[in-house]
Order: structure tokens, then sequence, then C-alpha cells
């Protein structure tokens, strides 16, 4: 995977492969200085008493050490786990105690439990950079080469683990999403340590010989259309919030180099595609994708989709939509699913065979997700067939925010869901029983003590009961009257 990432960068060694970009300067990487890089790294990680095979875990902030150290590790075998760096260490314990890595690589603001694990600083990571080239280590396209964590509806983060060969997958973005070709300038909005960063922003522009634009570390989502028309970007990437924040904008620059736009994370809504239009006189295309696979259904400038869809399967993918007896007839609701066969598909979820099959349907991976397919074989999306809830563009478990405030002495019981408190800007909110309401700034005290930002609750509320079937299962689609409600009488 690394190797191919980083395959054109001998064919235009000077050219700027990554510019990150503040306010008033950039810091570039040539395709030569980047292949040094991650080679050297890859180096050092060997050096440090790593084997092929091994597992990392990825405690680093915003910075081109991540993308670097990443791209090290899978190049000599190592199996790199990126994390969020907004984790809490109650939360990045239990990875620890799941993934059992040989090392986990630190910066210093990332929050990290003590741990008997070795743990590599990034100033040992940056000083590998200079060592002689590692080799590629080339093998089976099926074996791991990375893996990612999502939130399940277990309440429990799940490993999810990736071959090599999703890297071929991502080809299939390039014609049926991205419109990506070796002169773009891409910039992505978001963190370098984001799974959507880490692909679209970085290794597809990379891949393709183009340059990545990434916004450095603290740079506010406002100041971005900035340095979109100052540096001169061709494609710009982002989650449905970051068009949201810029389109509030009063004087919103013009961007005469800039192509379209690309967005995923979450559904883009139609209003705010028809103000990004209006606004910059460019379209923005949407695609849609989870942990488990790479986005597979998306609307480009080579295949365009009516606004209300979702686009369209990508050249070379294999989507249907499944009833319970297998694929259902155009027009038909049903879940999306992907075939199997599809490269970008995950391998497993680690340690967890059953809960792995259990996603299957014969041949078919199941997303969860409802949608339909029209007769020209775009799909709309209709919503989750489970509780999933979504926050920023993070997909996450209801149950895993609910078992942590369950822990919180004078609750009951909890329940949260993700409400959509004005257009296009949904809030996870809690509520919860117990004998007496609490002091809510002590509830988001101990929430930001044991959750991820993306995770945490931005509201909370006491009921007398909470909604639930004849079985006592929570209804939480029965959550947003109840704050409705509460939310008239403040």
């Amino acid at each position: 995977m690394a190797a191919y990432v980083l395959g054109r960068a001998d064919d235009s060694p000077d050219k700027i492969a990554l510019a990150v970009l503040g306010l008033s300067k950039a810091e570039r990487w040539s395709y030569a200085r980047l292949k040094a890089a991650v080679l050297g790294t890859a180096t050092g990680l060997l050096n440090s008493g790593l084997n092929p095979g091994d597992k990392i875990l990825m405690r680093l902030g915003n910075t081109v050490d991540f993308p670097i150290s990443y791209l090290a590790a899978i190049a000599v075998d190592l199996i790199p786990v990126p994390t969020s760096s907004q984790l809490s260490e109650v939360e990045v314990s239990k990875m620890i105690s799941t993934l059992q890595p040989r090392a986990i690589l630190h910066a210093e603001d990332a929050a990290l439990p003590e741990t008997d694990v070795t743990v590599i600083r990034t100033n040992e990571l940056q000083a590998m950079r200079n060592l002689p080239a590692a080799d590629w280590q080339m093998g089976d396209p099926d074996r791991p080469a990375y893996i990612i964590y999502t939130s399940g509806t277990s309440g429990q983060p799940r490993a999810v683990v990736h071959a090599h060969r999703a890297i071929w997958a991502r080809q299939m973005m390039f014609d049926g999403w991205y419109d990506l070709k070796s002169e773009d300038r891409l910039l992505h909005a978001g963190a370098f340590n984001w799974s959507y960063t880490l692909g679209t922003g970085l290794m597809d522009p990379w891949t393709r010989g183009g340059t990545a634009l990434i916004p450095a570390a603290g740079i506010d989502a406002e100041a971005i259309p900035l340095l979109i028309k100052r540096h001169d970007a061709t494609i710009c990437a982002a989650a449905p919030g970051f068009y949201r924040k810029i389109l509030k904008l009063k004087n919103l620059p013009t961007f005469p180099h800039l192509r379209h736009g690309l967005s995923a994370g979450e559904k883009l809504s139609d209003t705010l595609r028809a103000a990004w239009q209006s606004a910059t006189k460019t379209e923005v295309y949407e695609a849609f994708g989870m942990s488990e696979c790479s986005t597979f259904i998306s609307s480009s400038p080579t295949h365009t989709s009516e606004s209300h869809c979702l686009g369209k399967p990508q050249p070379g993918r294999c989507v249907a939509i499944l009833g319970s007896d297998g694929p259902v007839d155009r027009g038909e609701e049903g879940v999306i699913a992907i075939h199997r066969s599809d490269p970008g598909l995950m391998l497993e979820y680690l340690n967890a065979p059953e809960e792995t099959q259990s996603r299957y349907q014969g041949d078919w991976f199941v997303t969860g997700d409802q949608g339909v397919m029209d007769g020209i074989d775009q799909i709309s999306y209709l919503g989750r067939a489970d509780d999933m809830m979504n926050a920023g563009g993070f997909r996450v478990s209801p149950i895993e925010v609910e078992t942590v405030l369950n822990t919180y002495p004078g609750v009951t019981q909890a329940a949260v869901t993700d409400i959509e408190v004005k257009q296009d800007a949904r809030l996870i909110m809690a509520f919860y029983t117990g004998p007496e309401p609490l002091s809510e700034e002590e509830l988001k005290r101990f929430a930001a003590n044991n959750l991820a930002d993306y995770k945490q609750p931005r509201g909370y509320f006491h009921v007398d009961a909470l909604p639930s079937g004849a079985n006592g299962k929570i209804l939480r689609r029965s959550l947003r009257p109840i704050y409705e409600a509460l939310n008239g009488q403040a």
C-alpha cells in the first residue's frame, strides 16, 4: 500500500506533495523529502525492535508526523492503528487492552494512560526521518495493512482490520467521486489524524501525483476560505459541518481556481448544497462510505446525480439494496449493501469472528443504512436502520455514550440520540432518570473525562421515565418529542 501511494514520487521529486497551511506561511514537503522521511522513519521503527505484523497504536496530533508514521509503518509490514487525539485515557486504555500493541507513537498533548507498552515520542519519530531508507516490504495484498476504530451497536468501539488491497479500491473514487488529476491541489479541511483526511486529503492526491493542502493545527474553519484562494486549491474536501460554517461568513472570497467541493461523513442536505452552489458557482459532490468500507457511492463531475440522492455506485463497485430475501427490485426500499469481493471492504473485526459474520447476508456486507435505488442506479438515503448517531461526521454508538453516563452517581438510566437542533445541525443530547436533577456542569465534566469531544452530549435532560417498548428496549427515536417539549418549557 505505502509503495503504491508514493509510486510517483520519483517521477517528480521536486514537486510539492504536501503544504501545511498557516495564516502567514506554509510548510512545504516535496515528493523526494516526503518519501525519504517515510522510509527513514520505517528504518527507525524496525531499529526500535518492532517486527512485521506488530501493531502500533498511534496517539499523534494534527501534525505531519501522523501521515509520515502511518505510511512508514505500512511500508515495512507493521500495522498502524490511527486514533483521534480527542480520545480520553479511559477510551485509550480499552484499546490497548484489545489490541495488545507492541508500541505506541505518542504526542505530548494526546491522552495516554500509564502502560508497560513501549512508547515512542514525536521527537524520536522526527529524528528517524534522516535514517537510511528501508526497503518496501511487498507481499500478499490480502494481508492486514492497518486498523481503524468505529463505534458499534454493541456499545464498544470495534477494531476494523483492512488489507493492503484497500488502496486499489480508492482508485475507483478518482473518477467516481473526485475527478482527481495529477495537477490538482486538493485542500482537505480536516485534521491529519482523521481517516477521511488521511485517505481523501493525503493518500489519494499522492497516489495521483497531485498536491495535498492541509490547514495547520489551530486554524479555524472561518479562515480556510482564504487559504483555498491564497493557495490556488482546485478541489476542497470536508464534512458538511465545514460548509455550514463557512457559508455563514458575510464576505466569502471568490475561488478562481476551485473546480468543485467534496463532502462525506454525514448526509449533505439539499439546502446546504444549493447554498454552496449559489455562493461559489461550483458543485459539491457527495459520497457515502463507512469505516468498514471506503466510500463506494457518490456523485462526481463524470456522473452527476439528483440533489436528493447520495449518488451512484462508483465504477467497479458491486452494490445492492437488500430485503430479507436478498436484493430487491428497483424502487423498493431496503438496506444498502456491498459485495464481499470489493477490495475496499474490511477483512474482519479484530478478534470478533461472530460479529464479523453477523454483518453479512450471504455474500453481501450489510451497512445498516436504508436506501432505495432508481432505474438509473441513483441511490436515495432513507436513514439509519439502527440508532447510530452522526456527530460532525463521526458515527457514534448511543450505547457507548450511555454506558459511560450510566456509571455516574445519581443516574438510574441514560439514553442519548442526535437531534437536529436547527437546520443542518445535529447535536447529541442525553436524557436520564434518577432521584433528582443533576448538575449539567458536573455531567459535562464527567463526560469530558471519559469520552472524546465528538461523543459528548451537548445537553442533559432529567426525565421521569425514558420511552421504551413492550420488551423494555429504549425507543431512542421517541426522545425527539421529549426534547421539543422540554426545550419549549425553557
